[in-house]
């Protein structure tokens, strides 16, 4: 009887663990710089599916980036889906079904551009230019809707959020683009009108898994634009969504 049960409990040992190394995969100490950080970030304690810090960690010329952005609305982010069978240690193939990884281009109203703090994508690592910036973005309906004397402002921008998109600026992209910084963008937000700022922004539809398993977010949904390619913004809230008359890139700022 002895023997049976020992047979019985390597063979349940043998089931499991392999099920528990698919999500706590990564182990080893975090590398202490962003150079050294490898595309899958570094993560002792979650793993979603093996694929949501690769998708985070997107540079500009990687596979995807390069060609047109499909023009995309707020309302078309808002209205995608979950998945229906995703759970933690999943392919990423139900996401990408439902549109993960398209380039895509959304207007909207930038609210402000919030800190983040260590994640797993970025090895833990902390310090500005090693850390996302999480952009709040809404629509002209949303802004409208709560109106800036409504409440105090921190009232205000805290339902205008529960309406909001996530867009975020990654240290791999600042590499390449600067000016893609809370520093940057913050004085043009406070100095538009109704502090929301009208952006075109570009960049990877990405659906972050982990929020939605695990640390939900104040938002419509966990669907992001992640990482932000470009940043277009403009002044006077005058310039066509089909256009370019009017738009400036973030980028050229001094």
């Amino acid at each position: 009887m002895r023997k049976v049960t020992f047979i019985l409990t390597v063979a349940c040992l043998l089931f499991i663990l392999p099920a528990t190394a698919a999500i706590k995969k990564k182990s080893a100490t975090c590398p202490t710089t962003l150079a050294h950080c490898p595309n899958d970030g570094c993560s002792t304690d979650h793993d979603v599916d093996g694929g949501l810090n690769e998708r985070k960690n997107i540079r500009p010329g990687d596979p995807g980036t390069e060609g047109p952005a499909q023009p995309m609305s707020l309302r078309s982010i808002k209205d995608l889906p979950d998945p229906e069978d995703f759970s933690m240690g999943d392919s990423r193939q139900e996401l990408r079904d439902l549109g993960e990884g398209t380039k895509v281009r959304v207007v909207a109203y930038l609210l402000r551009a919030k800190p983040e703090g260590k994640e797993s994508c970025n090895c833990n690592l902390t310090g500005v230019q090693n850390t996302d910036n999480h952009l709040v973005l809404v629509s002209r309906f949303t802004v409208s809707k709560f109106a800036d004397d409504a409440g105090t402002a921190d009232e205000v921008f805290a339902a205008r959020e529960e309406e909001s998109i996530t867009a975020e600026f990654t240290p791999r992209v600042r590499l390449t683009h600067p000016n893609f910084t809370r520093a940057k963008i913050n004085p043009l937000i406070n100095a538009a009108p109704h502090k929301a700022l009208r952006v075109r922004v570009t960049g990877m539809l990405t659906f972050d898994s982990q929020h939605f398993l695990q640390d939900a977010l104040v938002r419509v949904n966990d669907w992001e634009i992640h990482p932000i390619l470009k940043l277009e913004y403009c002044d006077d809230d005058s310039c066509p969504s089909d256009g370019d008359t009017g738009w400036k890139s973030l980028d050229d700022l001094p």
